[in-house]
């Protein structure tokens, strides 16, 4: 039962939400725009030495991200997590931590020391990410203030990512452009924004427990306890997750269109000096245009959806048509050796930023509302699960793409802090850049035409979910409902909730509450 005084989410609490996304956005844009070129340059690190750090972190990363979403969806059983909270007690705990990005950024340290800290990056970052991509569909049910959630959380995130390119920039200015320390004073402030956002959204947020008398859907603890069944239950939540049709497809256009920006991003700092000749602090520049119009890109895309009635998948495309638009601009521009001005780049970069406002705000908007098509199917809430198999697959995508660069560059001939590089260096960092980015949209671009989760559909699975949670029978449902539930979870309206085992068949089922 929902009390009388259940908070509103308004802009004020949107934006406390939201700024954690400056850790999830900024850190790892700083990550894959100058991490690697970092190692590569000024820690001694061969590209291949670099790779394999992203590469063992993900190893890890695998597991770690599931287990944190089985256990946030748990520690309520706990005293700590009755105390603080089941997901904001690891935003609390994670706050002061947040100083270890600092040491990732040191120079002339051993192969070792930047594995381990980077490793403890990952587990700071799944300690985070985790419970705290849950808390939109904790703190309201209302669709238009997930939206809201969602669309500040991405402004700080293009915030983040701004700050991620143009932060270095204005150090160079004070520091020189070939100073390694550029970086680790980059790392220093960015530790401490993280601390004070982190911290600022334990204080801004609360959890469905502190509006409600109770869950709507009380867990029926049956789960036999030990290592091994606990371990055996996170499994087979993991794998459960991905019969859910909506978001099979989700994870397809999240992963691809994801990892075609983080290729772009990793490769475009060796395309500008190496290609086009220019220096770091013209890359710097370049990237902080795009980064700067992603925050009102943000906002204009979140009108075109909710003023505009655009669906997610025609606003996608209208974004991934932009971006191929840049690629073969910059294709055609180092193909034939053009001079191009800065107030010509200028302006593609502000496309290219308008564009990736939308590829990055879409998805996430899309994610929260993946719990309740869940629900359908299950009778449960499992923001946990998938909220940590969105950042598995995010975290994962980022490093392998880094890695998988790191090989390719390696094996076509790359002279780590050369001056010049020869051409089947060259030829790889365009085939990277250009091609391997637009494959991989050209996937996105494809599975949107399949992709069915709009408001409108959502709007109707929520009523059959209330309708549902009420007393009402199957067979009383409408044939556009039946439909609509179809194409969302892959199951025919038989085989969704009813067909839901009870828990006198499973105890991990749930069971309706008051």
């Amino acid at each position: 039962m929902v009390k009388p005084t259940e908070r509103k989410v308004g802009y004020g609490v949107a934006i406390g939400y939201g700024v954690t996304d400056l850790f999830g956005g900024g850190a790892f844009a700083v990550i894959g725009t100058w991490l690697l070129f970092f190692y590569t340059t000024y820690c001694g690190l061969s590209v291949l030495e670099a790779g394999s750090i992203f590469a063992i972190a993900r190893v890890i990363d695998a597991i770690l991200s599931p287990i944190m979403g089985y256990v946030t969806d748990n520690f309520a059983d706990t005293w700590l997590g009755r105390r603080f909270g089941r997901r904001r007690f690891f935003l609390l705990l994670s706050a002061p931590l947040m100083f270890l990005y600092a040491l990732v950024w040191v120079t002339d340290m051993s192969y070792w020391y930047y594995l381990g800290t980077y490793l403890s990056i990952e587990l700071l970052s799944a300690m985070v990410l985790v419970p705290w991509e849950t808390l939109a569909a904790e703190m309201t049910n209302r669709f238009s203030e997930r939206t809201r959630l969602s669309g500040v959380r991405m402004m700080c995130s293009s915030l983040g990512g701004f700050l991620a390119v143009s932060v270095p920039g204005v150090i160079m200015q004070f520091t020189g452009k070939d100073n390694s320390f550029t970086y680790t004073l980059t790392g220093s402030i960015f530790a401490l924004i993280f601390c004070i956002a982190v911290f600022t959204t334990w204080a801004c947020t609360w959890e469905a427990k502190d509006v409600r008398e109770e869950y709507e859907f009380a867990p029926v603890n049956d789960r036999k306890p030990g290592l091994l069944n606990h371990l055996k239950y996170l499994i087979l939540d993991l794998f459960s997750s991905f019969k859910i049709r909506a978001f099979r497809q989700h994870i397809i256009i999240y992963i691809c269109s994801f990892t075609a920006m983080d290729v772009f991003g990793s490769v475009f700092t060796y395309f500008v000096i190496y290609g086009l000749h220019r220096d770091a602090g013209a890359v710097s520049g370049l990237l902080s245009i795009a980064a700067f119009v992603s925050i009102p890109g943000t906002f204009g895309f979140m009108m075109l959806m909710n003023k505009l009635n655009l669906t997610p998948s025609s606003a996608l495309r209208l974004a991934y048509s932009c971006i191929f638009a840049v690629l073969a601009f910059l294709f055609v521009v180092y193909l034939n050796d053009i001079a191009v001005n800065t107030f010509v780049f200028s302006g593609v970069f502000i496309l290219l930023g308008l564009a990736r406002a939308g590829l990055y705000y879409i998805p996430w908007n899309i994610y929260s509302f993946i719990p309740d098509v869940d629900e359908m199917v299950t009778r449960q809430r499992r923001e946990g699960i998938f909220a940590g198999v969105m950042v598995l697959t995010r975290k994962s995508t980022v490093a392998l793409a880094v890695m998988l660069i790191g090989i390719v560059l390696q094996e076509s001939g790359f002279v780590k802090g050369g001056g010049a590089q020869p051409i089947s260096a060259l030829h790889a960092i365009i085939g990277l850049m250009i091609f391997a980015t637009a494959a991989l949209l050209a996937i996105s671009f494809w599975m949107t035409y399949k992709f069915k989760l709009t408001q409108q559909s959502h709007k109707t699975l929520i009523k059959e979910i209330a309708r549902r949670k009420l007393g009402g029978a199957a067979e009383d449902c409408d044939e556009e409902t039946r439909v609509v539930i179809k194409e969302l979870t892959g199951r025919a309206y038989n085989e969704v909730w009813d067909a839901t085992p009870d828990k006198s068949k499973n105890g991990a089922a749930l069971v309706p509450g008051s």
